[in-house]
C-alpha cells in the first residue's frame, strides 16, 4: 500500500494548493459578489437598460463559473481523501487503485484552474479575434501562414472552443495572403493573446525545385471581441462601407455570394472585412465588432505609455523579431524565444499541441 500512502500525500498537497488558490481569488468575497449581482437581476427596471444588464450578466457569469469550479474541485478533493483513508483502513486494493486514478485527474484539473486564475486581464474572458499575415517571401510565407492557421484551429477545437472564419484571402499559388478568424469560448482571448507576434519557419521548401532550405515568417495579431457593454463611439460619417463578392477556392471558404463587407474607418485608416455569413447585414455587424476591437486597441495604446498591449509590439515580420521558431530541418524543434520552452516533436505542435507553450508564457508572467 505504498502507492496509496503516496496518493494521500499528494492529495494533502493538492488540498493545500486549493486553499492557497481560494485565498488568492478571494473566493468568499466572490461568492458574496455573485449573490449581490444575482439580486440586481431581480430589481424592478433591471432589464430596461440593455447595456447595464448585459454588463451585470457578463460579470455574474464569469464569477459564477469560477466559484462553481473551485467548490467542485474542493468537494472532489475532500471526497477522494475520505476514500483514500477508507482504503487504508480497509486495506482495499481496488479502492486504492481508484484513488490513484482520481489523484491524476484532480492534479490536472487543479493545475488548469490555477492557470485560469492567471487570466485576470480586463478582456481575458472574451472571445478572441485572430489575424494571420505572411511575411516577405511570396508562396513560401503564404504556405506557412496557412500552416499556422491550421495549427490554431486545431488547438482551439482540441480545447473545446468554436472557430469561425471571418475573412480569408487565398494565396496566388498556395497558402493564404491573410485570414481573420474568431475563437469562441471562455478565456479564449486570455490564452490566445500569448501567441501574438512573429512566428518563424525553417524547412526544406516544397516549392523549391533545388530542395534548398528556406526561412519564412508570418505574424499573428490577437484582439479581444468587444462585448456590447463596452462603449466605443464611432461616427457613421467616418466610415466607408464597401460590399463585394466573397473570395476563396470553395469548400470551407465561401465564394458564392456578393454579401462580403469591408469597412474603412477613415480617420485612422483602419480596415476590417467579413465574408463568413451569407447575409450582408450579418457580415456588417461582425465587421463592426472587429472594428471596435481594433479601435479600442488603438485607444488603449494612446492612454498607456508602458503596457503589454492588446495587439502586441508591431515589429517587422522578419528575422530577429520572432517570438517562436519552428525548425523542420536540419533537426526538428519548436522553441519559444520568450520563455526558452522547447519541444522536439514539431509535427505534434503543428497538429495543435501548443498548450504547453501558452502555459509556460502565462507562468512566466506571474
Amino acid at each position: 500500500m505504498i502507492e496509496l500512502e503516496e496518493s494521500l500525500r499528494i492529495l494533502e498537497n493538492l488540498k493545500n494548493k486549493l486553499i492557497e488558490l481560494g485565498n488568492s481569488i478571494n473566493i468568499n468575497d466572490l461568492e458574496i459578489k455573485q449573490q449581490y449581482l444575482e439580486a440586481q437581476t431581480t430589481q424592478e427596471g433591471f432589464w430596461n437598460d440593455n447595456k447595464k444588464s448585459a454588463k451585470v450578466l457578463g460579470e455574474m457569469k464569469q464569477i459564477k463559473s469560477k466559484c462553481l469550479k473551485f467548490r467542485e474541485l474542493e468537494k472532489q478533493t475532500n471526497e477522494t481523501i475520505e476514500l483514500g483513508n477508507l482504503a487504508k483502513i480497509e486495506e482495499d486494493e481496488e479502492i486504492a487503485k481508484e484513488v490513484q486514478k482520481e489523484v491524476g485527474v484532480l492534479r490536472k484539473q487543479i493545475e488548469k484552474f490555477e492557470l485560469e486564475t492567471l487570466l485576470s486581464g480586463k478582456y481575458d474572458a472574451n472571445n478572441a479575434i485572430l489575424t494571420i499575415h505572411p511575411g516577405a517571401g511570396g508562396t513560401e510565407s503564404q504556405d506557412w501562414a496557412e500552416m499556422l492557421y491550421r495549427m490554431y484551429t486545431r488547438w482551439a477545437t482540441q480545447n473545446g472552443y468554436q472557430v469561425k472564419e471571418l475573412d480569408y484571402l487565398e494565396g496566388e499559388e498556395a497558402g493564404l495572403k491573410s485570414v481573420t478568424f474568431e475563437i469562441i469560448g471562455e478565456n479564449a482571448y486570455g490564452y490566445a493573446k500569448c501567441e501574438k507576434g512573429v512566428h518563424r519557419l525553417v524547412r526544406i521548401s516544397p516549392f523549391d525545385s533545388g530542395g534548398r532550405r528556406h526561412t519564412s515568417f508570418a505574424s499573428l495579431e490577437v484582439l479581444p471581441e468587444i462585448t456590447d457593454d463596452i462603449e466605443i463611439e464611432i461616427n457613421p460619417d467616418d466610415l466607408r462601407i464597401d460590399t463585394y463578392r466573397a473570395s476563396g477556392a470553395g469548400g470551407q471558404h465561401i465564394n458564392k455570394t456578393s454579401s462580403a463587407v469591408r469597412i474603412t474607418h477613415i480617420p485612422t485608416n483602419t480596415v476590417v472585412a467579413c465574408q463568413s455569413e451569407r447575409s450582408q447585414l450579418q457580415n456588417r455587424e461582425t465587421a463592426m465588432k472587429m472594428l471596435k476591437s481594433k479601435l479600442l486597441d488603438m485607444k488603449e495604446k494612446e492612454q498607456k505609455e508602458k503596457i503589454e498591449d492588446l495587439k502586441g509590439e508591431q515589429k517587422d515580420i522578419a528575422w530577429g523579431s520572432q517570438i517562436r521558431s519552428y525548425v523542420f530541418c536540419p533537426y526538428t524543434m519548436v522553441k519559444d524565444h520568450r520563455t526558452n520552452y522547447e519541444v522536439g516533436n514539431v509535427e505534434a505542435v503543428m497538429d495543435g499541441e501548443i498548450q504547453d507553450f501558452i502555459e509556460a508564457y502565462l507562468k512566466m508572467n506571474i
